[in-house]
C-alpha cells in the first residue's frame, strides 16, 4: 500500500459528523481523509435537509408576513405573488455558498477528500468505488458517518412524484393544492408550514395523540392551536393505511376509532423519522451487526466491536439531530488523539424550526415523573414581554423544570419567535449544573425576548417580577 494512501484517520460520510470529524483530526495532527459517496460535501442535513428547509422557511415566513401582518404596521403590499422559480433559486443559492465553504474548509486543513461508495474492506483498509474505478485506502483509525434516510412505509412507498420524502419536498416546483402530511414532528410541521403559507391545503395525519410528541403537552397543544390559525389541519390519532387512484385523483385512506378517513392529495409526504444508512458499507467485513432498529452499537467512547473502528451522529444510539453527529465527532477524535473528548447527552438542544419555533433541552414534566424526580416548574408567557409585543411575538412561553429539592434546572421548554435562539441560554447554564435560580439572578438585556428565560428561572421559586 502506498504512503498516498495510507492515513491516520479515515471518515466515511461527509455529513455535519464526518467533516467535522475530519476538521478536529486535521488539527491534532492526525493525516485525514474523508470519503462521500454523492456529488457534494455536507451530507443529508446541507445539501437536502436542514440548510434548504430552513432557507424555505425564512422566505416563507417573510411572504406569510406580507400578507398577514404587513399592513398593520401601516406596509402597503397590494398584488402580492409568490415566484416559485426564484424561492427555489434563492435556497440553492443558500446550499451552494455552504458546499463552498465546506469544500474550502477541506483544502484550508489539508483533507483529503474521495468521492465515491466507501465500503470497509477488512482490517484497516476502506474499499472506494466510483463508477468502474477502486481505490483502496488504509486507516489506523476508520469512523463511520454515513447518516441516515427517510423511513418508508412499506404500504406507502416513495415514488418521488406523488409519495415523497422530505428530499422532493423541499423542491417542488409547483404549490400543490393538496398536500398530505404523514407525521406531525419536526419534518412534517416544517414542510407542511412552508407550503401552507404558499397556499397549499395540507392535512397532517399524526398516529399519536399530539403533534410535536417529545415536547411536553402544553407545549404540543399550544403549538396546534397556532399552527390550526396558519391553515394546518390535523388529524391526531389517525393510522394511515394506503392510497389509492379513485377516477384519476390520489385518495389517501387513514381509520380513526375504527372508522375509515380518506384525504385526496396531489402529493403525500411521509415524515414519519428516519433510519441509519448503513446499507453497502461491508458492516459485515468487519464483524459489525446492528441492533434492531439498524443501529451500529458503541462503546462510550464510540468503539464499535471491530478494533480500530468508530461510529458516530445518525447511525448510532441517540438523537438524530446534526448538532449531535458534530459533538460526537470531535469527541471521537480527541479520544482517538489521546484527548478526553466528551459529550453530555443531558443537554442536547431539539428544535422544530415553524413559526412559533419550539425548543427543548433536558427532560420533559413527564420524563421527569417516570424517572421519580420531584420537579416545580416556573413558566412565563411572552404576552407579558416587552419586546414580544412590540414585535408581534406574544404567542408562547418559557417553562423551566428544575429538581424540587437542589433547584439543579433538569428541562427547559420554550415555544416562541427565536425559541431556537433562546434555548442556547438553557443549555448553558445546564451544562455547569446550574439552578433556577441562577439563571433567574442572570442579568439579560431590556428589553429582549430572553428576559421570558430570566422569569421563568424566577418562577420556579414563585419570584416572578412581570406576572401574577
Amino acid at each position: 500500500m502506498s504512503e498516498e494512501n495510507t492515513f491516520d484517520l479515515i471518515i466515511i460520510g461527509s455529513g455535519p459528523g464526518g467533516y467535522v470529524a475530519a476538521i478536529r483530526g486535521a488539527q491534532l495532527g492526525l493525516k485525514t481523509a474523508l470519503i462521500e459517496k454523492e456529488k457534494h460535501l455536507g451530507g443529508t442535513c446541507l445539501n437536502v435537509g436542514c440548510i434548504p428547509s430552513k432557507a424555505l422557511l425564512h422566505s416563507t415566513e417573510m411572504y406569510h408576513f406580507a400578507g398577514h401582518g404587513a399592513d398593520a404596521h401601516g406596509i402597503d403590499l397590494t398584488n402580492l405573488s409568490i415566484n416559485i422559480e426564484k424561492l427555489m433559486a434563492k435556497k440553492s443559492k443558500t446550499v451552494d455558498q455552504l458546499r463552498a465553504g465546506v469544500q474550502h474548509l477541506m483544502r484550508a486543513n489539508k483533507i483529503k477528500v474521495f468521492n465515491g461508495l466507501g465500503m470497509l474492506a477488512g482490517g484497516s483498509k476502506v474499499r472506494i468505488k466510483e463508477k468502474n474505478d477502486e481505490t483502496v485506502l488504509t486507516g489506523k483509525h476508520i469512523i463511520i458517518a454515513t447518516g441516515s434516510s427517510s423511513i418508508e412505509l412499506p404500504f406507502l412507498q416513495f415514488d418521488g412524484e406523488i409519495v415523497v420524502s422530505s428530499d422532493q419536498a423541499i423542491a417542488f416546483n409547483t404549490v400543490p393544492e393538496k398536500l398530505a402530511v404523514v407525521g406531525a414532528g419536526a419534518i412534517g410541521l416544517e414542510l407542511g408550514s412552508v407550503w401552507a403559507r404558499l397556499g397549499s391545503k395540507v392535512e397532517v395525519i399524526e398516529f399519536l395523540p399530539n403533534i410535536a410528541p417529545t415536547f411536553d403537552k402544553d407545549v404540543s397543544k399550544m403549538a396546534e392551536r397556532l399552527f390550526k390559525k396558519q391553515g394546518l389541519n390535523f388529524h391526531l390519532k389517525t393510522k394511515v393505511t394506503g392510497l389509492k387512484k379513485e377516477k384519476g385523483k390520489n385518495i389517501l385512506t387513514a381509520e380513526k376509532d375504527g372508522k375509515e378517513i380518506v384525504f385526496e392529495a396531489d402529493k403525500v409526504l411521509v415524515a414519519v423519522g428516519r433510519k441509519p444508512y448503513t446499507d453497502r458499507l461491508g458492516l459485515e467485513t468487519a464483524g459489525i451487526e446492528t441492533d434492531d432498529k439498524g443501529r451500529i452499537p458503541v462503546d462510550k467512547y464510540f468503539k464499535t466491536s471491530a478494533d480500530g473502528i468508530y461510529a458516530i451522529g445518525d447511525v448510532i444510539p441517540g438523537p438524530m439531530l446534526a448538532h449531535k453527529a458534530e459533538e460526537e465527532g470531535v469527541a471521537c477524535v480527541e479520544r482517538i488523539a489521546g484527548q478526553a473528548g466528551h459529550v453530555n447527552y443531558d443537554v442536547i438542544p431539539n428544535v422544530i424550526y415553524t413559526e412559533p419555533e419550539i425548543a427543548s433541552v433536558g427532560m420533559t414534566e413527564a420524563t421527569a415523573k417516570e424517572a421519580g424526580i420531584e420537579f416545580k416548574s416556573g413558566k412565563f408567557n411572552f404576552a407579558g414581554n416587552g419586546r414580544a409585543i412590540a414585535t408581534d411575538a406574544t404567542d408562547g412561553f418559557v417553562k423551566v423544570t428544575a429538581c424540587a429539592k437542589t433547584d439543579r434546572i433538569i428541562g427547559v421548554q420554550v415555544i416562541a419567535k427565536s425559541a431556537s435562539e433562546l434555548i442556547s441560554a438553557a443549555v448553558t447554564h445546564m451544562e455547569y449544573g446550574g439552578s433556577a435560580e441562577d439563571l433567574g439572578r442572570t442579568i439579560h438585556a431590556h428589553p429582549t425576548l430572553s428576559e421570558a428565560m430570566k422569569e421563568a428561572g424566577l418562577a420556579v421559586g414563585g419570584n416572578a417580577i412581570h406576572s401574577t
